[in-house]
C-alpha cells in the first residue's frame, strides 16, 4: 500500500472572498434555525431550453428509446459562466431507418440567462441516434471537449478555444459502432492525459426486436434486457497526439456487462484511478488499477457486484462520496423497481458493504426506476446529501405510469439518510416526470450547489438551490500541470474544527450525464476552516493552503518540480 509523505507545498492561485449565506430578503423574518433543502424550477425565467426526443411514436416498441439522454454542466468558453449541453435523441424513418435529432448548448449569461448557441459552436448536427455525454480537456489546452455516445458511433465535438467545436471521431480514431450509453474521462495510466472509458448496452437491432407482451393498446412493450445478449465496453487510450487506440484488451477489461453508468476514482486511495460499471441485470464491474493502467476486476470479490442478497441489479447511476465521514470513498448506485438502491460503504482496501436497509436508504421503497444521480452537500450542512431521477423504462406499467417522482435523501450526519420533499407545493420535487439525466452546478456561484434534470420526450428543467443556512461554502478549482489539467481522480480535503472532509473529482458519474468539474465543501454554522489540501493523482503530490475567514473559492495550480516522497 503506497503512502505520501507530509511536506506541503502551497500552490494558491486565487483567493476570493465572499459573503457569508444569508436568507433573501422575503426570508428575513424566519427564525435563524437549520431548514432543509429548497430547490425552485426556474427553468422558464432562465429561458434554458433542451429536450430529449426518442422515437416513440413509429410504435417500435424498440429497448432503444427506453435509455433516453443526459446533460453537461460544462464552461466552454471559458467566460466563467456554466453552460448546459444535452443530446437531442434521435427517431425512426419508415420504421427501418434510425436518424440523429440535433443537440443543444445552451450558453450561460449573467444573471441566471441562457441562449442557445449550438448551430453557432458547430456542435448541433448528431449523424447518430445519442444518449450520453462526457466531458473533459481531452488534450490540456484549457477548454472542454465533449464526447457524445448513442447508437451508431461515437461523436467527438473538440474545442477549439474560439467558441466552436470540431466534430472529429474519426480523425481521433475514436471509431465505435456498438450502442453506447454513458462514459468517463480519467488518467488511468498516469502519463497526464485523460483516457475514455465508453460503455456498451444491448445488442439491439432492427433484424432482433422481439415482440414482448405489454398492457398498452397494442397489448406489446418494450422488451426487458435480458432478451438481448450484452456487448463489451470499450476503453480509449490518450495517444497525446490527438489520437485515441483501443486498449481493452491490453488493459484488462472482462466481456460482457450490459453498462449503463460509469465512475472514474481513486477507489482505494492509492494515487491511480479505478473504474467503476454499473450494469443492467448483470453483476457489476470495480476494476482495481494497478498503477500503470493494467486493470484488474474485482466486483464480486469487492463487495460491490450485487446486492445484500448476492443478486445482480438492474443499475443505471453511479456516484461517489464519502457519506459516512470515514474519510474513504463510498458507493451509490441507483438500480431498478422491486431492488433497493444500493449504499456500499468503503471498508478500505477495496472492500465494501451493501449498507442501504442500516443507512435508511431502503425506507424510500422499492417502486422507483432510478437514473441520474448526484451526491453533494445542498444544505451545507457538512455532510453529502443525494439526488435522484426516476422514470420507468416501459412505455405502460403495472401502475400505469410512466412517470416518478424524484428522490431527495438528506443525509442526517454519518451517512444515515432520511426522504424529505425540498421545495413547495407544486414545485418539481412534487411532480412526477419520466426522468433520466442529471447534472450538478453552481450557476450563479452563490455556494449553493444547482440541479439540471432531463425526462424522456418533454423538457429539460433547471432547478435553483434556495436553501436557507446559516453555514458556509468553499469552491475547490483545480489546473493540473504533470496530471491531467482537470484533476481528474485527484483528492481534496478540508480540515476543520469538526473533523475533515474529503471530495473526490472524479470522471463520469450520474447516467449519461457529466457535472461541473470543480467541488464545493459545506460547513455548518460555528465550524472553523482550516486548511484545504489537494492530493494530485499518480503523484501523490500533496498541496495545501490554510483558509482565511473570507476565502470561499480556491484554485489550485499543481506545483512544478516538486514531488512528494511516494514508498511501498
Amino acid at each position: 500500500m503506497r503512502t505520501f509523505a507530509h511536506a506541503l507545498v502551497p500552490v494558491l492561485v486565487v483567493l476570493a472572498g465572499c459573503q457569508e449565506h444569508s436568507p433573501t430578503k422575503r426570508d428575513v423574518t424566519r427564525p435563524a434555525v437549520k431548514e432543509s433543502a429548497n430547490f425552485v424550477d426556474i427553468t422558464e425565467q432562465t429561458e434554458l431550453h433542451f429536450d430529449y426526443q426518442n422515437g416513440r411514436e413509429a410504435g417500435l416498441y424498440a429497448i432503444l428509446e427506453s435509455l433516453g439522454g443526459g446533460c453537461a454542466v460544462l464552461d466552454y468558453d471559458r467566460d466563467n459562466q456554466l453552460d448546459v449541453f444535452a443530446p437531442g435523441g434521435g427517431g425512426f424513418v419508415d420504421q427501418m431507418l434510425i436518424v440523429g435529432r440535433d443537440s443543444f448548448l445552451c450558453r450561460g449569461r449573467p444573471g441566471l440567462r441562457f441562449e442557445p448557441v449550438a448551430e453557432v459552436a458547430r456542435c448541433a448536427t448528431s449523424k447518430h441516434y445519442s444518449h450520453g455525454c462526457a466531458v473533459a480537456d481531452s488534450d490540456n489546452d484549457g477548454f472542454a471537449d465533449i464526447l457524445m455516445t448513442g447508437y451508431g458511433g461515437l461523436q467527438f465535438y473538440h474545442n477549439l478555444g474560439d467558441g466552436t467545436f470540431e466534430e472529429v471521431a474519426a480523425e481521433s480514431q475514436l471509431v465505435d459502432s456498438q450502442w453506447s450509453s454513458s462514459a468517463g474521462w480519467g488518467d488511468l495510466n498516469g502519463d497526464g492525459l485523460p483516457d475514455l472509458y465508453v460503455c456498451h448496452y444491448a445488442n439491439w437491432s432492427f433484424d432482433n426486436n422481439p415482440v414482448c407482451a405489454g398492457s398498452g393498446p397494442d397489448r406489446r412493450d418494450v422488451c426487458p434486457p435480458r432478451e438481448f445478449e450484452a456487448l463489451n465496453d470499450t476503453l480509449y487510450e490518450n495517444n497525446g497526439d490527438g489520437t485515441f487506440s483501443n486498449s481493452s484488451q491490453a488493459a484488462g477489461l472482462v466481456p460482457g456487462g450490459k453498462g449503463l453508468g460509469v465512475v472514474l476514482a481513486d477507489f482505494d486511495h492509492d494515487f491511480d484511478t479505478d473504474i467503476y460499471v454499473a450494469n443492467d441485470t448483470t453483476p457489476n464491474f470495480l476494476y482495481q488499477n494497478d498503477g500503470t493502467g493494467k486493470l484488474t476486476e474485482i466486483g464480486v470479490a469487492s463487495g460491490t457486484a450485487l446486492d445484500e442478497r448476492g443478486a445482480p441489479t438492474g443499475s443505471m447511476g453511479t456516484a461517489v462520496g464519502d457519506f459516512d465521514s470515514d474519510g474513504l470513498t463510498d458507493l451509490w448506485v441507483t438500480n431498478f423497481e422491486m431492488e433497493t438502491f444500493g449504499l456500499y460503504r468503503n471498508r478500505g482496501q477495496c472492500q465494501f458493504q451493501h449498507i442501504s436497509r442500516d443507512s435508511g436508504v431502503n425506507a424510500i421503497g422499492s417502486k422507483f426506476v432510478g437514473f441520474g444521480t448526484a451526491t453533494e452537500d445542498f444544505d451545507v450542512d457538512g455532510d453529502l446529501d443525494i439526488a435522484v431521477s426516476n422514470g420507468h423504462v416501459i412505455c405502460y406499467p403495472n401502475d400505469g405510469n410512466a412517470e416518478q417522482l424524484p428522490v431527495y435523501l438528506e443525509n442526517q450526519g454519518k451517512g444515515i439518510f432520511r426522504k424529505i420533499d425540498p421545495g413547495k407545493d407544486g414545485q418539481y420535487f412534487y411532480r412526477k416526470h419520466v426522468g433520466r439525466g442529471l447534472a450538478t452546478g453552481d450557476f450563479d456561484k452563490d455556494g449553493k450547489i444547482d440541479l439540471v434534470f432531463t425526462h424522456l420526450n418533454s423538457a429539460g428543467c433547471i432547478l435553483h438551490n434556495e436553501t436557507v443556512t446559516t453555514g458556509r461554502s468553499m469552491r475547490v478549482e483545480l489546473i493540473g500541470t504533470r496530471s491531467n489539467r482537470d484533476g481528474l481522480g485527484a483528492r481534496i480535503l478540508l480540515e476543520t474544527s469538526a473533523g475533515s472532509q474529503i471530495r473526490h473529482l472524479a470522471g463520469g458519474g450520474s447516467y449519461l450525464s457529466q457535472s461541473e468539474s470543480a467541488v464545493t465543501f459545506g460547513v455548518a454554522a460555528g465550524i472553523e476552516c482550516k486548511k484545504v489540501t489537494v492530493i494530485w493523482p499518480k503523484s501523490g503530490l500533496e498541496q495545501s493552503i490554510p483558509i482565511a475567514e473570507s476565502d470561499c473559492i480556491i484554485t489550485f495550480k499543481e506545483s512544478d518540480g516538486v514531488r512528494n516522497s511516494v514508498h511501498e
